[in-house]
């Protein structure tokens, strides 16, 4: 099969296809090439160690260590965190579970034990129900992993006397308790509550710097300085090495810095975008739903897939959405698209809802 040519491809005009998609600004790379820089291997890179001060500080732990993706975090911590053979629950729509190749199997040789939480959100009582005795058949819950913001449910924010109830019923049992902090700043933002009280309860906690905040790459684990010293070890033996990274990490920094508070906008449009396509023939949505920077609908009523859905409304409209399940669409505001994108956006999609079901 022949790669698809540029040429080949629509013009992509507004791209709501993640928040990974960010660029750069032009002050970010400014700041960037002004980095001053080391070996970070050697903890030699001045900019590396003041990003994870920095991170340590604002989650509340004692140290944190720079890693290339909040995949490598996830993969890392409960590397640390278990011995092979170790169960971890998690929601049954988690990342881990779910986007990252296996690895915690592979790697850690950790199981993943979903549960089907509500909205991505398990409850403590359905964790005491799994926190059973080990046997020689069964080897116990070893603990838990919480994803906030939740990522396939839609940005939702786990409230945060549910997380606690959840990590306490983890530690009565000896469990470890874990932070997927992808989204962690879109809660903080969305809720007034700080990311060192969302992070209080848990013995590790990452943050990524290329989501909504806008960094070309990396995040940063943080937890106990025995935990990073074990996930450094870590990071040499999967490659994590990165040298002179104090440029990506003075991105971070310049992130941290200056795009924690606008992720609101983010907020603001994804409300508007939702709003706008409420109502729309064949899609079911509710607006109400949306509490950070995701939309997700469904377009199943008008007869055909997601991605026919989106391949659609790409080829007439320019507009690129992800397809995550078959009949439902997800869309996500970011930095580089503006609240005139998001309206246009909103009007393409009813619009070729409205023509379908015509």
């Amino acid at each position: 099969m022949r790669p698809v040519s540029p040429a080949d491809q629509p013009e992509i005009r507004i791209d709501l296809y993640s928040d990974t998609g960010t660029l750069p600004s032009q002050e970010m790379r400014e700041f960037m090439c002004r980095a001053e820089v080391g070996d970070e291997q050697k903890g030699e890179d001045p900019t590396v160690n003041r990003l994870q001060d920095m991170v340590a500080e604002l989650l509340g732990k004692e140290d944190a260590v720079l890693l290339p993706s909040g995949t490598m975090c996830n993969q890392i911590a409960f590397a640390v965190h278990c011995t092979p053979g170790a169960i971890v629950l998690c929601d049954r729509s988690a990342h881990p579970l779910h986007s990252e190749g296996g690895g915690v199997a592979a790697l850690a040789g950790v199981t993943l034990y979903p549960v089907d939480g509500e909205r991505g959100q398990f409850t403590p009582a359905q964790l005491e129900d799994q926190m059973k005795p080990s046997t020689r058949y069964w080897p116990g819950i070893s603990g838990i992993s919480v994803e906030q913001t939740t990522n396939s449910p839609g940005g939702l924010i786990w409230p945060l006397e549910q997380m606690r109830e959840v990590c306490a019923v983890a530690k009565s049992g000896g469990g470890i308790t874990h932070m997927d902090g992808a989204r962690l700043f879109n809660a903080v933002v969305a809720s007034g509550i700080s990311a060192r009280d969302y992070a209080a309860s848990f013995d590790s906690v990452w943050i990524d710097l290329s989501k909504g905040l806008g960094a070309p790459v990396g995040g940063v684990l943080a937890g106990t300085s025995a935990f990073i010293d074990q996930a450094w070890s870590w990071k040499q033996r999967i490659g994590g090495a990165m040298r002179q990274a104090g440029f990506i990490a003075a991105a971070g920094i310049y992130a941290l810095e200056h795009n924690v508070e606008r992720l609101a906008e983010d907020h603001r449009n994804a409300r508007i975008l939702a709003e706008g396509i409420a109502g729309s023939p064949g899609i079911q949505i509710d607006p109400d739903q949306v509490e950070t920077n995701m939309v997700r609908f469904d377009v199943g009523e008008l007869g055909l897939s997601a991605k026919e859905f989106g391949d659609r409304l790409l080829r007439e409209s320019g507009v690129r959405v992800s397809t995550p399940a078959k009949t439902r669409i997800r869309a996500i505001p970011h930095l580089d698209i503006s609240e005139a994108q998001v309206r246009e956006a909103a009007a393409a999609i009813s619009a070729l809802a409205a023509k379908i079901a015509a």
